[in-house]
């Protein structure tokens, strides 16, 4: 027993990989999600419109952040703020009441602004703080369903365990069985061979996709108002972004175990920082700038802003950028990496595949 755990130490100390994942990962999850872990929204993006919006914009206290004071602008205008995502609250400061405009599609800055407005109502405020409690109106989410505001978001989370996960082992099979050889002298480009592997998948993931979004309509009753080809654009963008890095794990890693290791921890901390969980404006700083290079968090905002907001692909064009410059990077690295692997591959191939027999006599 003694000469196994010797020899199970040794094998460990070699493999740093595996040593950095047991050891050095736990610790840097509990403090990246140590920070991300937090419902409590202490910054709600403000707009107020209306005459009276200087002087109830200089009212507002936090957790009210107010980004836009328009004394001319009208309730189209505040429901234009929340739709695009630049505002959370919506102030309609008029001549003779007050309306807020709240974005249900943000819950928990929903439920941050309501709970200040209840108070700043029965601390007796002055007039113009007290004013806003007057009419309070949920967009796009009035019930606040929890299930509304998850759904949209996993349908990118069960996406990327499946394009991740089962693409990060091709490559490592081709290395295993051998075959990588035989692709390597057959007249294939790196390119031809990525692509291969990827659109097989690439459809599968498009009728998963379908499947899951038919369900979330269906049995969860979570409503579709926006685009289509929006939402197809911004889903195809992303499987491309979640199977190329598939790729390129597999590119990396020597056996399957490692490319599993390896897809586990790139799909992992997207669970709670991309804020499918808990909102990204609560996060630390730092930890935004994480979640802010992840994938999940733009198909998060274009999947709940298309089937909850009807945002157009105008309001949009930040996350669908991002996931195109995705795409192309990392399949552009899976490429590169591949041709590597290809290179030496195809000089054993040619050194050690079937001699050409002799001529008959």
């Amino acid at each position: 027993m003694r000469a196994m755990v010797v020899k199970e130490f040794r094998q460990l100390l070699r493999d740093r990989r595996t040593l950095g994942l047991l050891v050095a990962l736990p610790v840097v999850l509990l403090v990246v999600f140590g920070y991300a872990a937090n419902f409590d929204v202490s910054n709600v993006r403000t707009a107020v419109a209306g005459p009276h919006a200087a002087e109830v914009a200089a009212q507002l206290h936090a957790p009210f952040d107010v980004t836009a004071v328009d004394p001319g602008g009208t309730r189209v205008t505040l429901e234009h703020q929340l739709r695009d995502g630049n505002a959370a609250v919506g102030v309609l400061a008029g001549r003779a009441s007050t309306e807020v405009l709240m974005d249900g599609t943000q819950l928990f800055a929903v439920q941050a602004a309501r709970a200040a407005l209840a108070r700043s109502a029965q601390a007796g405020a002055p007039p113009g703080a007290a004013r806003p409690a007057a009419t309070v109106r949920v967009l796009y989410n009035q019930s606040l369903k929890t299930s509304w505001i998850m759904i949209p978001g996993l349908t990118g989370l069960i996406l990327l365990f499946i394009g991740t996960l089962i693409t990060s082992l091709g490559i490592v099979r081709e290395r295993q069985a051998g075959t990588i050889e035989q692709l390597a002298v057959m007249p294939f480009r790196p390119w031809d061979v990525i692509a291969g592997k990827i659109l097989p998948y690439l459809l599968l993931a498009s009728i998963d996709l379908i499947a899951i979004v038919a369900v979330g309509i269906g049995l969860f009753g979570v409503p579709f108002v926006g685009s289509v080809a929006t939402f197809a654009l911004g889903a195809v963008l992303f499987l491309l972004v979640a199977l190329g890095m598939g790729v390129l794990i597999s590119t990396v890693s020597q056996n399957q175990g490692q490319a599993i290791q390896l897809a586990l921890m790139f799909v992992v901390p997207q669970i709670l920082l991309s804020g499918l969980i808990f909102p990204v404006g609560a996060m630390a700083v730092g930890v935004q700038w994480i979640a802010h290079a992840l994938p999940l968090t733009y198909f998060v905002e274009v999947s709940r802003g298309v089937m909850l907001k009807a945002e157009p692909l105008v309001a949009l064009w930040i996350p669908i950028v991002v996931l195109l410059g995705m795409a192309i990077a990392v399949l552009g690295l899976a490429v590169l990496r591949f041709r590597r692997d290809l290179a030496p591959s195809a000089r054993r191939g040619s050194i050690d595949g079937p001699q050409p027999s002799a001529a008959p006599r």
